[in-house]
């Protein structure tokens, strides 16, 4: 949630215009700055993080599913980046992997669950965050 400060300035000016009638001028300038409060940095900060957790399991994922190959410098940078994040669910299912030649395609349901988990963490923690904020309408 954004603070909003607003500066407000008025000014007053009396006098006659060049055919002698009376002119009352006002001017009222409104100056708002909008700054995000900590809880709100905060919130973003997690939710990037979750971000990158997600993204990294979607990938895992993705390439066990497809049967990348993992002697492969990137895949295997992938896999072992994910494991750490995974490793908490591995057991949870039964794995099935099929193979066709050289490729075996795997498919792991734990890491969806991982990806759910994560993400209602990530939730808790920012409603923890915004505990006893009021909402602006």
């Amino acid at each position: 949630m954004a603070e909003v400060r607003q500066t407000v300035t008025s000014s007053r000016a009396s006098g006659l215009d060049d055919s002698g009638a009376a002119v009352d001028q006002q001017t009222k300038r409104v100056n708002t700055e909008t700054t995000a409060s900590g809880a709100t940095v905060a919130s973003n900060v997690v939710w990037f993080i979750y971000g990158i957790i997600a993204i990294l399991l979607a990938m895992r994922f993705a390439f066990k599913l497809l049967g990348a190959n993992p002697s492969n410098a990137f895949i295997s940078f992938i896999y072992s980046i994910s494991g750490i994040l995974s490793a908490p669910f591995d057991t949870i299912f039964g794995v099935r992997a099929n193979t066709v030649g050289q490729v075996q395609a795997v498919f792991e349901p734990s890491i969806l669950v991982a990806i759910a988990v994560y993400g209602l963490i990530a939730w808790g923690i920012v409603k923890l965050l915004h505990l006893n904020k009021t909402e602006q309408v």
